[in-house]
Parts: C-alpha cells; sequence; structure tokens
C-alpha cells in the first residue's frame, strides 16, 4: 500500500484506529493496570504506548523532527477513562498533523529513531502495524483474563465455518 497525501491516509488510519477503541469498554476499571508478568506493559501501558508513540515519534518523524517519546507510564495518565482520553486526544493531535500533508511530503525521507532513513509515506505505513499489534495484544491480554472482546470485522473465526461451504 502506497499512501500519496494525508487526506487520504487519515481516512484509511482512521478505519484502522477505530477498532481499537472498542476494546476498551470491554476493560475492566480493576484491571487497566494488569499484565501477564511483572516487567511487561500493562494494559494501561498498552494504551498509553500507542497514543504516544504515534505523537511524540511518528508525527515528529514525519515532520522531518526527532522523536520526543518518553515511555508509557501513568504519569501520561492514570485510571482507565483518564487514559481512553489520552489515547483519544493524541490521536486528534495527530490527526491534525496528518491530513496536511501533501504528495511532496510524503516522498520525503525522515529519519526513525534507529537513525533509519526512510519515505515518509512508508514510516506511516509502519504506524499502522504498529497500532495492530498492539491492538493484537490487547486482544490476549483481554482473552488470558477470560474477558469476551468483539470479533474483529463483524464475524467471529466459527461464524465463518459456520457459513463457509
Amino acid at each position: 500500500m502506497e499512501i500519496y497525501d494525508g487526506q487520504s491516509f487519515v481516512k484509511y488510519l482512521d478505519k484502522v484506529k477505530a477498532r481499537t477503541p472498542r476494546l476498551f469498554n470491554f476493560i475492566p476499571e480493576d484491571k487497566i493496570e494488569w499484565t501477564y508478568q511483572e516487567g511487561k506493559f500493562t494494559i494501561g501501558d498498552q494504551i498509553r504506548h500507542l497514543a504516544a508513540i504515534e505523537r511524540f515519534m511518528y508525527v515528529e518523524n514525519v515532520q522531518l523532527r526527532q522523536s520526543r517519546y518518553k515511555g508509557c507510564g501513568k504519569d501520561l495518565a492514570e485510571g482507565k477513562e483518564a487514559i481512553v482520553q489520552f489515547y483519544l486526544q493524541m490521536q486528534k493531535e495527530s490527526r491534525e498533523v496528518f491530513e496536511k500533508l501533501t504528495n511532496e511530503h510524503m516522498q520525503r525521507k525522515c529519519t526513525t529513531p534507529g537513525g533509519i532513513d526512510i519515505t515518509v509515506w512508508k514510516w506511516l505505513r509502519a504506524l499502522v502495524e504498529h497500532e495492530v499489534h498492539h491492538r493484537g495484544q490487547l486482544y490476549v491480554y483481554l482473552g488470558i483474563l477470560g474477558i469476551e472482546t468483539p470479533p474483529l470485522y463483524g464475524l467471529t473465526s466459527e461464524e465463518v465455518i459456520s457459513r463457509s461451504v
């Protein structure tokens, strides 16, 4: 997938990202800082990470600036409601930058925190992959807790099998 301008990218990103907050309704308040293993991201860390890295790394990099990402700790937002609001606010701020990107800008090179020069549109494609990766982790975390989650695209695997020939 090649990304040509900010307007078309934001339309696509909005669709991808709309699936992530749907999971937030299934997270019990008392599990927001739960993790499966000491030292690993908690559920809240996952959400704060998605929000902060998009805004403070990807957004900065596509503007040809260095990353300002400082982590995903409770200092960013604490408690389920605050974490969800942080995610939504960072998404709004990111969107405002992304939708202004022109085709010319998409063809420029930006530098990742790893020192790799990459075409802006390819770095934005990596942002989408990053979102999907961490959303998948949220599904796994909730599954470990025995919490039912919504099917990603409308049907469960079992429903697809039952409707197949």
